[in-house]
């Protein structure tokens, strides 16, 4: 991990170095509470090596994170590490064309998932285990009150767009959903369907989002080997066209440098930061989150995609967003943007204030 500009290391903690240990479950301890914390440790890399959790100086909020698309990860587990590592909102997709074509049925399966994750923290409290706290931050309630879900069509599912409606409805109608997403355009490799296509679900689902008041998330990939082909002008254009939402947009997973984020900033956009803002070579979006006014800064993990140092390789979820915030916190202390602490509540506050969360802002404890 490197200083925007690639200026040597940045920290991996808070301002003092100091960390928050995790003690272990110990012996006679439940075995969901061993897969929960294996051998003690909230994270471990690919060789099995424990990876110390940077200190947050505020409330995390990981504003894009499947819980739907784990291969071997324990979705109740993930979101209960989340909360042990200081994540106090999660956003979820959820892809009516996709994860989600039976909506009520993966809605249940969400309470589910929540309802088990309250209940592993409980365990986990009766041993002494609370999980990071960061100090100045009361009145913060629990992860487990605090998962919403984004419902909308994803690119690659364009085609399936008037199909998909009534379950899009049933998910839009949750009181778990707050926004609309993700939706955009896609002309990676990927995608088999047409230009025209994504534009019109794009649009539709972009009006959708402004008749029902509701923020919206953009999924935005260019054409790998075509300059020509910019899914990024496109969706500045649309944006421009249709108008940016009056409750806001998130531009998630933002991978890109400063001069591609600058239209969206200036629409009002927000860009979230997830892990690829770690890796060694992306010194381009780094200085992207040096350069994005802090109102509209956010961060993400994308998981189960794209874990971040030092935990790439690995099937990414929401408590490592906590990585991401340090490498975004740090970048912008190393460039005299912001201060850590500034970042990081600037981090909470908007993703608070995007999704409606009630409890955005600071209360002293």
């Amino acid at each position: 991990m490197t200083r925007a500009g690639g200026k040597g290391p940045l920290p991996a903690s808070g301002p003092t170095g100091e960390k928050d240990p995790l003690p272990a479950p110990g012996a006679g301890a439940a075995p969901e509470l061993e897969a929960l914390l294996p051998g003690g440790a909230l994270f471990r890399d690919k060789k099995g090596r424990p990876q110390e959790l940077p200190r947050p100086l505020a409330p995390l909020a990981d504003t894009h994170g499947h819980l739907t698309h784990f291969d071997g990860t324990d979705a109740a587990c993930a979101v209960a590490r989340a909360a042990l590592a200081g994540v106090r909102l999660l956003v979820c997709p959820l892809d009516p064309a996709d994860d989600a074509t039976d909506a009520r049925a993966t809605l249940d399966w969400l309470d589910g998932v929540v309802a088990r994750a309250g209940e592993l923290l409980g365990r986990a409290r009766e041993l002494g285990i609370e999980g990071v706290a960061p100090e100045g931050w009361g009145g913060v309630a629990d992860l487990v009150s605090s998962v919403r879900v984004v419902a909308g069509v994803h690119p690659y599912g364009a085609e399936r767009l008037r199909e998909a409606r009534p379950q899009l409805e049933v998910l839009l109608e949750s009181g778990r959903c707050v926004g609309v997403g993700e939706v955009g355009l896609d002309y990676g490799p990927y995608n088999e369907a047409p230009r025209e296509t994504q534009l019109a679900a794009f649009e539709w689902q972009l009006r959708l989002a402004q008749e029902r008041d509701l923020p919206v998330e953009l999924h935005i990939r260019d054409a790998a080997r075509d300059a020509a082909a910019s899914a990024h002008a496109d969706a500045v254009r649309v944006l421009e066209r249709v108008g940016v939402p009056r409750r806001g947009c998130d531009l998630h997973c933002f991978t890109q440098g400063p001069e591609v984020m600058a239209p969206f900033v200036e629409l009002g956009c927000h860009v979230a930061f997830g892990g690829v803002s770690t890796f060694r070579r992306s010194d381009d979006v780094r200085a992207a989150a040096v350069a994005c006014p802090a109102g509209q800064l956010l961060c993400e993990t994308d998981s189960p995609y794209m874990a971040p140092v030092p935990l790439r390789g690995l099937e990414c979820e929401p408590a490592m967003v906590g990585f991401s915030a340090a490498c975004v916190a740090g970048a912008r202390e190393a460039a005299g943007v912001a201060s850590r602490a500034d970042t990081y509540a600037a981090l909470w506050e908007n993703a608070c204030a995007l999704f409606g969360h009630p409890a955005g802002a600071r209360v002293l404890s």
